[in-house]
């Protein structure tokens, strides 16, 4: 060989080599980043998403969208043109229009009218998309769940954080590409575990919920007398039976259990690193409410998701599940809007100021609204009035990672009954969802039982009006 063509670094043999190690070897780190996927893509601004999912339906009408008409018109019988055709008796029994006792201000430089409960939100008005115009298709708690988070009504499918790492992967090595923090809010989640869920995707895509008390995850720690040496060890026999077994057998979820087996390992280096926040600033602790019993456990959550997409995890879902105001709302929205408002104010603007919001979607939103009647399933409340569920009008907002900041895209009928302009179904959010991550979501498919399945099923547009 000529010695002026000969490699003379370790990096120009595994370039040169016949045997094209070097092309393997970047593609092994490649894929452990999520980089070797055939996602098909559009212009990406997004690289990650903090799901802020409020699980029982937070009224629109209370926090997000002042009407006047409503306030002129309150105990007044609803008009006929509304209840014309709806399969609703419990809807039907409460017929009286019901005027928020909230009070609404305009915030920002955009004068965005956000509720007087929401005043940390509020104060991040300038950062937010605010969709007024969502509907869905259905009014019960489950299948509303299932379709806010899986795009379909029915128990089995993949979550929108399994697609998102299904399709573009993580850039952690160390922590799952998908995770979900709960906290204990009072009434857990209807639809359960099944908001998180890999459906029929392979094992390795379904979130990772982080416990709110003792070990963020169960079996962390390594039994008393069991070294990391030996756990090592153990596994890597563990691994060699398991490969022996998938080379028999052929099954994919195999290959999903040894994955998820090497990572558990390496968690049980990272995740006490993450979950340690002496490294945070007082101001920073402060600012995600810490020091206040109320505001701590949500506030929590929402630090360890930025912490989280610092370190590349590319699904962060962060779950409060009180919502479902049907009496005395008045009274019991304050108790949850104080328990997230400080947290969802301080993501947006830590993840601001380090640079990170660009590339970070923040969205946040429930199943579905709340009815502009008075509900009277428990008899006649002056004072301590509630709202039913409604799937024809409802709120959502997201933040950052490509969407518009400072704007209201679309708006309800004066009553706050029916969205009008530029309506925004579910499968249209999931679709832009998609579209900030540079992700098709026509194209984003999987085949199961003989058909190609995708998070939007066979609907959903990109919601151009709500894009940066």
């Amino acid at each position: 060989m000529n010695p002026t063509t000969f490699p003379t670094t370790r990096r120009d043999l595994l370039t040169h080599t016949s045997y094209g190690l070097g092309g393997i070897a970047l593609w092994h780190l490649m894929s452990q980043e999520g980089r070797t996927t055939s996602t098909p893509s559009t212009a990406r601004r997004a690289k990650n998403v903090i799901f802020l999912f409020m699980a029982g339906a937070p009224s629109h009408l209370d926090l997000f969208d002042p009407k006047p008409e409503l306030t002129k018109r309150h105990g007044q019988r609803a008009p006929e043109h509304l209840l014309e055709g709806l399969n609703d008796p419990v809807v039907k029994a409460s017929p009286t229009l019901f005027a928020s006792p909230r009070e609404f201000r305009p915030h920002g430089t955009t004068g965005i009218e956000i509720s007087d409960y929401l005043p940390g939100i509020g104060s991040m008005a300038d950062d937010i998309c605010l969709i007024r115009s969502m509907f869905t298709h259905t009014n019960v708690h489950d299948p509303a769940q299932l379709l806010f988070n899986c795009g379909n009504t029915l128990f089995g499918h993949p979550s929108m954080g399994s697609w998102i790492t299904y399709g573009l992967g993580s850039e952690s090595k160390n922590l799952p590409g998908f995770v979900v923090l709960t906290s204990d809010s009072g009434n857990g989640i209807c639809a359960g575990s099944n908001v998180w869920s890999n459906g029929f995707l392979p094992s390795q895509y379904r979130g990772v919920t982080f416990r709110h008390q003792g070990d963020p995850i169960l079996n962390i720690s390594n039994p008393e007398g069991v070294s990391r040496a030996d756990q090592r060890s153990r596994l890597n026999m563990i691994r060699r039976l398991n490969r022996q077994h998938l080379t028999a057998q052929g099954d994919p979820e195999i290959e999903s259990r040894i994955a998820s087996y090497e990572l558990a390992f390496r968690m049980q280096n990272a995740v006490p690193e993450l979950t340690d926040f002496t490294s945070e600033s007082r101001r920073t602790l402060e600012m995600y409410g810490l020091h206040n019993d109320v505001t701590k456990p949500f506030g929590a959550n929402c630090l360890l998701a930025r912490r989280m997409v610092e370190r590349g995890v590319r699904f962060v879902q962060v779950v409060h599940s009180n919502w479902d105001h049907h009496s005395n709302l008045n009274v019991k929205l304050k108790v949850d809007c104080d328990m997230v408002d400080t947290g969802c104010a301080a993501l947006i603007r830590d993840l601001k100021q380090r640079g990170l919001l660009d590339e970070t979607l923040v969205v946040w939103g429930g199943e579905f609204g709340r009815t502009p009647m008075n509900e009277v399933r428990r008899g006649i409340n002056p004072g301590r009035e509630g709202r039913d569920h409604h799937p024809y009008a409802f709120s959502v907002w997201m933040a950052g990672g490509g969407a518009k900041p400072g704007t209201v895209v679309g708006k309800t009928d004066d009553l706050g009954y029916n969205a009008v302009d530029d309506r925004v179904h579910v499968h249209d959010l999931h679709a832009t969802i998609l579209h900030c991550l540079g992700v098709d979501h026509e194209r984003l498919t999987y085949r199961h039982q003989g058909r190609d399945f995708r998070l939007t099923d066979v609907h959903g547009n990109v919601v151009t009006s709500a894009l940066a």
